[in-house]
């Protein structure tokens, strides 16, 4: 007979979870500690999840759902996305782009503090682990093209639609 495992608190401290998802831009595979969401990544299939499904996975895979039906435009996330302090300060301004909206890299530049930092906002930008949730997409060249994104431009466009077509029905209804 197996020993039943303890869930101690170094049990939670210590292990990642991971469970993935189907979504119409290709399966998502989700990580996790007890308490927050840790990245958000594109797979080529449905992985094996862990035995053992914490509430944050569980809330992610709910509100992912949301999203991609059209009824979500902001997620409501314990996030510890691991980079940098460029990195993170970044991530930041980029999680507070709306639904529906876009911003350039030149402007999240000089919201870092320089203008000149155009390609490192970039490079943090495809760094980013959790994308969609923090909306990496929505970040656009400064004339308007839509440059790079980590998980294929081909899923950037789908995002960018999926947003701008459930935003003007949003704004119709109400």
């Amino acid at each position: 007979m197996k020993n039943p495992v303890s869930l101690t608190p170094d049990f939670f401290m210590e292990n990642i979870f991971k469970t993935s998802i189907e979504t119409p831009i290709g399966y998502l595979e989700l990580s996790s500690n007890h308490d927050f969401l840790l990245s958000v990544s594109f797979v080529e299939n449905l992985r094996q999840q862990s035995d053992y499904l914490p509430n944050i996975l569980n809330e992610t895979t709910i509100q992912l759902r949301e999203y991609f039906k059209g009824i979500r435009k902001a997620f409501n996330l314990n996030l510890q996305p691991s980079g940098t302090e460029f990195q993170m300060k970044v991530w930041d301004h980029v999680a507070n782009i709306q639904f529906g909206e876009t911003i350039s890299y030149l402007e999240i530049a000089k919201l870092t503090g320089s203008k000149n930092n155009t390609r490192a906002v970039g490079l943090a930008n495809g760094k980013n682990p959790i994308p969609i949730i923090i909306p990496c997409h929505r970040v656009i060249g400064a004339n308007g093209k839509l440059i790079g994104y980590a998980g294929g431009l081909d899923r950037k466009i789908w995002l960018l639609k999926h947003e701008f077509q459930n935003l003007n029905i949003l704004n119709r209804l109400f």
